[in-house]
């Protein structure tokens, strides 16, 4: 342990198979006058009674449904001026992690001064004045326990973060049954997306006891149910479980975060518009491979985790875990290689002079990563 724990969980956490109906009474022990509701539009027949309730007992609700991909700082300043004059009480997301990101720096941000460029980075932001809640639609982002945000900046079309205790929510709800209708690729993405947040954290540089339980029980849960929570949407057992995973995943994602995987994947999404949980899935096996020699004895307990026996060395134990990711990732439907999602081979060094740009990712990983590092990986990856 190189560094000090630093871990800040959300206020309170309720997490089980209908807990959305208990969602309105929470909010009303709060006594908001005006609640501003972030969300998607497929999820509002789901959030009918939710609001309904609040309206009826003397609440006043503003429904936002402007955020229907990643989101950029414009995105996200034009939210803002929108729902500036509404002036919330308390701020609720529910839906995939751009809709929860979106909602905790709206939160964050009315009523303060600070501009989104200055509290880009870690520790910037001074604080938060509005009541936030996070309710996941997805098992993937794990926004919903994390102090992170994550935005393209349209200045230089770079993912930014925005890192900050005050972005963890007051209240968590995570009710397995709104992700139920959640199609086959995006739980596939989202979920694998989760296995990586664990996954990166337990090999991580600066990984830590405290988290290691959190981040072996995530891979454990989300290995060994993804594949059928893909195939049969319907399994509220699979879909419980990966769930249940991801949360996990996001308690890792402040006092531990991610590493190379992510670093690298930056540059699908910025560059090419690809899924955040796509572009960490073509990557993942190729970055284990890479980074297995730096962490041996670690990537042979994630193999452990994903289900995999144990080999004669810890060498070969890691190797089948490499193996069991292609595996999943197989299973699961999604596209394994590059030059199957349409890039350019030719866009490659200009993907990895991007990827040397996160740097508060790339020191997080077990091994250095130079700029012909990464060309090596994308290489593979194609």
């Amino acid at each position: 342990m190189t560094q000090a724990l630093k871990i800040h969980f959300p206020g309170k956490l309720v997490f089980g198979k209908g807990s959305l109906g208990s969602l309105a009474d929470e909010i009303g022990l709060l006594l908001p006058q005006r609640v501003l509701l972030i969300t998607i539009s497929p999820l509002l027949g789901q959030l009918k009674s939710l609001i309904d309730r609040l309206e009826s007992n003397g609440i006043a609700v503003k429904v936002d449904t402007s955020i229907v991909q990643e989101p950029t700082f414009d995105d996200f300043d034009a939210l803002l001026q929108a729902v500036a004059p509404f002036n919330p009480d308390l701020v609720a997301g529910i839906g995939g992690g751009s809709v929860l990101d979106i909602a905790k720096l709206v939160a964050a941000q009315l009523d303060n001064d600070q501009s989104l460029a200055e509290i880009v980075g870690i520790g910037n932001l001074i604080g938060r004045r509005k009541k936030l809640i996070c309710v996941p639609a997805t098992s993937g982002t794990g926004s919903e326990a994390s102090p992170n945000a994550i935005l393209v900046d349209t200045a230089d079309n770079q993912k930014k973060g925005i890192i900050s205790p005050f972005l963890v929510p007051d209240i968590v709800y995570v009710d397995p049954l709104l992700t139920m209708s959640v199609p086959p690729a995006i739980t596939a993405a989202t979920g694998i997306d989760a296995l990586t947040h664990c996954l990166e954290a337990y090999t991580n540089k600066f990984a830590q006891p405290f988290i290691d339980m959190y981040a072996f029980e995530g891979m454990r849960l989300i290995a060994a149910n993804i594949v059928q929570a893909v195939r049969d949407g319907s399994d509220e057992e699979a879909r419980t479980q990966v769930a249940m995973g991801s949360l996990l995943g996001g308690f890792c994602l402040g006092p531990v975060n991610t590493a190379g995987v992510h670093a690298l994947s930056y540059p699908l999404g910025s560059m090419f518009h690809l899924a955040h949980g796509l572009s960490n899935a073509l990557l993942l096996p190729y970055v284990m491979e890479f980074n297995a020699s730096a962490s041996l004895c670690r990537h042979a307990q994630v193999a452990v985790a994903l289900g995999c026996e144990r080999g004669s060395t810890d060498a070969e134990t890691a190797a089948r875990g490499v193996a069991k990711i292609n595996e999943l990732i197989r299973d699961c439907g999604i596209p394994s290689r590059l030059r199957d999602v349409n890039i350019p081979r030719e866009a490659i060094p200009q993907m990895a002079d991007d990827a040397m740009k996160i740097t508060r990712l790339l020191k997080n990983n077990p091994r250095e990563i130079t700029r012909e590092d990464a060309i090596a990986i994308y290489t593979a990856a194609y």
